[in-house]
């Protein structure tokens, strides 16, 4: 993955959340969620593809002057630095939670990993009912506890955001929501991933079989990822819908490598594949989502065109899909089902 286009929408304040075609919308301003998940491809890239320190404390300083006594975060913040304090949003909180999580230990300097291991003290605040919010507090709590496992308020927070989830996916077979929306497969990653980090089989289990189900319904008869359109879906209607989203191929992409390093299948890592290479024209359409030369993703897949406009969330999604994939030629680590 290319960061030219990530720096074009980055100023010294942080990540602008719209553009118009490339050129960063700045009255639109910036936004704690996709500074957020700026600060997870930037802290995940390796050092040897480049030095994005830089970028890397302009998103995690946001992330820091988000957050409140309380623990929770403000969201929206005016191109003049002025934060909107009736901008906050469940989700917000939950991916500000997981980019903090990603940096504790990934992000490229030690001042980082220690700012962002003492956000933590605060995780035991977030509550949500929203399945997705809890789905993104949970990475982040799993990949605190990479680094501290014996953090006791990323581990009750783990806890706690599964439990929200694999609840849902009990009491509603084959999902847990009577209608698909966004960022689905967030869902069965994060129960694989509280599964492992808190050797809990069953929570495997829900996550797989509700990867498998939503990997059956995205899947077109070319064999090629057609992901749920931006209005969502439910069973019944018909497929293919429009637009589809990137973050959609992000979260496919995670889920599934996430299913690999879990069970062993290679058909997880083919899945992978696959649902990156959505964003390289192999989608409803044909057409190309990412951009090589810039490392810009367009906003949406359209019936027979694509969004021209390049934001952060889009072009964060290409580049996080391409990171994950690359990973894919690594034999996966130690499985749940050998300890």
């Amino acid at each position: 993955p290319r960061f030219d286009h990530l720096r074009t929408l980055t100023d010294p304040t942080g990540l602008w959340e719209h553009a118009e075609f490339s050129t960063p919308r700045v009255e639109h301003g910036y936004c704690t969620e996709d500074n957020a998940r700026a600060l997870i491809v930037v802290s995940r890239q390796p050092a040897s593809a480049g030095d994005l320190a830089d970028l890397a404390a302009i998103y995690l300083e946001f992330v820091l002057e988000a957050q409140i006594a309380t623990g929770a975060f403000r969201n929206r913040r005016s191109a003049d630095g002025a934060w909107a304090d009736d901008g906050w949003s469940d989700d917000s909180q939950g991916r500000a939670w997981w980019g903090l999580g990603v940096a504790s230990h990934s992000a490229p300097a030690g001042w980082m990993r220690r700012a962002s291991a003492n956000a933590f003290a605060t995780c035991s605040a977030f509550a949500s009912p929203h399945l997705r919010a809890n789905a993104y507090a949970a990475l982040g709590a799993v990949e605190m506890l990479t680094g501290e496992p014996s953090h006791g308020g990323a581990r009750d927070l783990l806890v706690r955001t599964s439990g929200v989830i694999a609840e849902s996916a009990r009491s509603a077979i084959p999902w847990p929501e009577a209608r698909l929306t966004y960022d689905n497969a967030r869902l069965p990653e994060a129960l694989l991933a509280a599964g492992t980090t808190l050797r809990d089989r069953s929570l495997v289990a829900t996550g797989v079989r509700l990867l498998e189900w939503l990997v059956a319904v995205e899947t077109n008869d070319d064999h090629d990822f057609s992901f749920t359109a931006s209005d969502g879906w439910s069973v019944g209607e018909p497929r293919p819908g429009f637009d589809q989203q990137p973050v959609e191929a992000w979260a496919m992409t995670d889920a599934c490598h996430r299913a690999w390093t879990v069970t062993g299948d290679e058909v997880w890592r083919l899945r992978a594949r696959q649902a990156t290479r959505w964003l390289l024209g192999s989608n409803d359409t044909g057409m190309v989502m990412y951009d090589r030369d810039t490392g810009a993703t367009h906003d949406g897949l359209q019936d027979g065109s694509v969004n021209q406009n390049q934001g952060a969330e889009s072009t964060i999604a290409g580049i996080a899909a391409l990171q994950v994939t690359a990973s894919c030629d690594a034999e996966p680590p130690d499985l749940l089902s050998r300890r």
